[in-house]
């Protein structure tokens, strides 16, 4: 009777189980499709939290009734409740110290490394499957072996892979190519050996031997080198789409990672990551007129930056002058990029369109699709600051009509904005960039002359009606707002 009391509740647990997690992806797919616009973002994120609540509820539950059903190979409830609450606590505080510290200039570093977590996650728990396959189904054993070799490979590049590309990215590692000799050859070489391990590890692993062991830490050595290999010789152009691929990767690692648990939730939310991941890449990748291809197989920087390299003068302004610029200007546009984000310059940003609007100007932005670091950081600087959703264009809303503009404002941002991508040959030929050469007036802040994050010189600096605003952005921008108040008091 014990025995039909303990398999009705294991019925009643996979049943309630499935219907939690049937609430949870709706719910992770109303996040998606709410995080798909600014004015929904906030409403997506409560959904996204949501989700997860639920599945952490539903999951704690399983692992509860499990214990209490299968004493004989699980800890007791009391023990699993207290081991799941001290790995919650743990990851709670560290997540949310973590998260009130970064600053939006970091995030993507951040993504990076929770991308590389989620191949290390999967590492340990394709061994730890592999270790306990005593629960799977002989007859699906073999497709187990496989769902776990092939899920601690992904983890392994994923792992490597988002380090190294959150290292590039904050500057902890150089951002130009590391290019082994043979290295496109070197990575076939060993995809072919990956293949050749799984057949061997599949035929053996039922015995769990040497051998099979073999295998396994064969693969997640060469997991681990093939990641940072890909990544390594990728210039610092590129990185913002490298972790957008590492994102989709850790998604696939994690549906895998669900395959090996038998977690239909995870197995689901993973291919979400992994998909939205990889379209998410596409898009940057169109953004920068590439492709997948060209992006692993050499990125921005590979080539020689001397081919790129500028010859004239630059002329430089004041902040007297600019605002003067601006008081005689009526239709103003400004071409934010990752500089305004490093002067945490937005609020001050916002504060001088308020200043401008008040004034009769018109004034609106040119958003670059990888402006910053990820798709949509500079609209989330933006939205932070309060600057109204609809003067916040994209490329292609604004790039036909530079011609009618009188004033570009270019805030920090340089390759974006970079007419090096209409001539061929150049390292960034082909690029879609904000033209905005074709205004009457151009206004660059920076902090310096330097070239941008790929390396590549940029002429517009050098044009004729460019000037130069060096210094700090947000310095900058709180000088302009001044002067323009104090010439509306003493008019």
């Amino acid at each position: 009777m014990a025995s039909i009391d303990t398999a009705s509740l294991l019925d009643w647990t996979y049943r309630l189980s499935n219907v939690g997690y049937i609430v949870a992806a709706v719910l992770f797919l109303a996040a998606l499709s709410g995080l798909s616009k600014p004015e929904t973002a906030r409403r997506g994120n409560a959904f996204g939290i949501a989700g997860m609540a639920v599945a952490v509820v539903i999951a704690i539950f399983q692992a509860l009734v499990t214990a209490d059903t299968k004493p004989d190979t699980h800890f007791s409830p009391l023990i699993t409740l207290i081991l799941i609450a001290v790995a919650i606590g743990i990851g709670g505080v560290i997540g949310i110290t973590r998260a009130r510290s970064v600053a939006m200039t970091g995030m993507p570093q951040l993504i990076a490394l929770f991308n590389g977590l989620v191949g290390l996650g999967a590492i340990f728990i394709g061994f730890n499957s592999y270790i306990f396959a005593e629960d799977v189904a002989p007859d699906a054993l073999k497709f187990h072996f496989g769902e776990v070799y092939i899920g601690v490979f992904i983890g392994a590049v994923t792992f490597t892979g988002s380090i190294v590309a959150g290292l590039k990215l904050s500057e902890k590692i150089k951002g130009s190519p590391l290019l082994l000799p043979g290295r496109n050859a070197l990575n076939i070489a060993i995809l072919v050996v990956t293949l050749v391990l799984l057949a061997v590890f599949i035929a053996t692993g039922t015995e769990g031997g040497t051998i099979a062991w073999a295998c396994m830490v064969a693969v997640t050595a060469l997991g681990l080198f093939l990641g940072w290999h890909l990544v390594i010789a990728i210039g610092g152009g590129d990185m913002p789409v490298v972790v957008s691929i590492m994102n989709s990767y850790s998604g696939w690692a994690a549906a895998f990672t669900g395959l090996m648990l038998g977690n239909p939730l995870l197995i689901i939310t993973g291919a979400l990551v992994g998909s939205s991941g990889a379209y998410l890449s596409y898009i940057m990748c169109e953004a920068m007129n590439r492709s997948f291809a060209n992006v692993i197989l050499g990125g921005f920087g590979s080539e020689a930056t001397s081919a790129s390299a500028v010859e004239g003068s630059h002329t430089e302004v004041n902040h007297e002058d600019t605002a003067e610029i601006l008081r005689n200007a009526d239709k103003i546009l400004i071409a934010p990029g990752y500089g305004m984000a490093v002067a945490q310059a937005q609020y001050a940003v916002a504060d001088l369109v308020r200043n401008l609007r008040a004034d009769g100007k018109e004034v609106v932005f040119g958003i670059h699709p990888v402006a910053g670091r990820l798709p949509g950081h500079m609209n989330v600087l933006l939205a932070e600051a309060k600057v109204p959703y609809d003067i916040v264009l994209e490329l292609d809303e604004v790039n036909d009509d530079f011609a009618d503009v009188d004033v570009t404002l270019v805030i920090g941002a340089n390759d974006t904005v970079n007419p090096m991508a209409e001539q061929p040959g150049s390292p960034i030929a082909g690029m879609p960039v904000l033209k905005v050469w074709e205004s009457e007036r151009v206004i660059v802040l920076k902090r310096s002359m330097g070239s941008g994050y790929s390396g590549v010189q940029n002429p517009l600096f050098f044009n004729e009606n460019t000037d130069m605003l060096i210094g700090d952005a947000k310095a900058s921008i709180d000088s302009l707002n001044r002067i323009l108040a104090d010439s509306k008091v003493n008019a």
